[in-house]
């Protein structure tokens, strides 16, 4: 039985901060930072945004891409690191405002920025299992970083949703196959009750982001003795726009299959919902028959991949919802004292 997404949909806040608002707020050269991080911008939450309220917006795309009776979603899995309440389930509230009614599995999945794609793999085998018939797998963020830091400038916020099913009439995109490769690999990290995240520098890439991307994409093509020439398009987690590029050359992937679903460079690093967001853009531009590799990394350490091959049914769907590029397009730029009014309003 095959198991895939049948609906999908994102959202992106309008906000964004250039990188040189930041710089000049800390004196810091804007040329060094762009040429480091391959990144121009980022989206930023207004003071009434958070990871939920972005959750239900790109929930309801989903759910109108899906067309289905919201009634027999059977579970909503939501993967965020920057959740509202630190004790409240984030999956009840979005159960709630989408108005799906009370017979469903809820839970919030916390793997720093793959908690995602681990929704993602939940959901899959709960209706691989026929255990429910739909389910709803989310990555929010409202990414932290303290002021002053290199990750002010990557950042960013926005979140992805999917709806899967197994109805081969209402399925987009497969799944054919997916795997993850995990270890106790700390390279970033924020105690209870501590403000910001902190991280391990020049740490984070070789033995963190490079390893886990690079194992468990290599195993997955392994298992399913695909090729790199196999697939149309590949995605790999974006905390800045030259990790996913060295990952794709490190893994023998050309930059045509990557740069479609390249956001980071306009939108920063929305954490848990980064290569799924990437995954709805690519959704909404696929043909039929093209094949799609994703693979995420979260800190702590793991990467979840998988391999998704697009159906007849995705044309008719496409234009349904507002689609990605829209939510990239549609932006409004602020200021650094804007800017800090609005992060301080969702980090205190």
């Amino acid at each position: 039985m095959n198991v895939g997404i049948v609906g999908y949909g994102s959202y992106i806040p309008k906000y964004r901060i250039a990188v040189e608002e930041i710089a000049a707020a800390w004196n810091q050269d804007t040329n060094k930072i762009k040429k480091s991080l391959l990144i121009e911008e980022k989206s930023v939450p207004s003071i009434d945004q958070d990871s939920i309220t972005m959750a239900v917006q790109a929930a309801q795309n989903a759910l109108i891409r899906a067309a289905i009776d919201k009634s027999k979603i059977g579970a909503i899995y939501v993967g965020s690191e920057s959740p509202p309440y630190a004790v409240k389930p984030s999956a009840s509230i979005i159960g709630q405002a989408l108005n799906i009614g009370n017979n469903y599995q809820a839970a919030d999945i916390e793997f720093a920025c793959k908690a995602g794609t681990a929704a993602l793999q939940i959901c899959n085998s709960l209706i691989k299992s026929k255990e429910i018939n739909y389910a709803i797998a989310i990555g929010t963020d409202t990414a932290q970083a303290k002021p002053g830091d290199i990750l002010e400038y990557s950042a960013g916020a926005a979140s992805a949703a999917f709806i899967l099913g197994n109805n081969q009439d209402e399925i987009v995109a497969t799944i054919d196959k997916t795997l993850s490769f995990t270890s106790d690999t700390p390279d970033f990290w924020r105690r209870e009750l501590e403000k910001f995240p902190q991280h391990a520098g020049r740490f984070t890439g070789e033995q963190a982001y490079f390893k886990h991307i690079i194992n468990a994409t290599e195993e997955i093509l392994s298992q399913t003795n695909l090729k790199q020439s196999d697939f149309d398009y590949a995605i790999f987690h974006q905390p800045n726009g030259n990790f996913p590029i060295q990952a794709a050359k490190k893994l023998g992937f050309k930059n045509e299959q990557i740069l479609p679903g390249l956001l980071v460079t306009k939108i920063g690093n929305s954490y848990s919902a980064s290569s799924l967001l990437s995954l709805t853009a690519i959704l909404d531009i696929a043909k039929e028959n093209q094949k799609i590799l994703l693979t995420s990394y979260g800190s702590g350490s793991g990467s979840d991949a998988f391999v998704f091959t697009v159906t007849k049914n995705i044309e008719k769907k496409q234009n349904f919802a507002l689609k990605t590029v829209d939510y990239i397009n549609n932006k409004k730029y602020i200021n650094y004292s804007v800017y800090k009014k609005y992060i301080e309003s969702y980090q205190n």
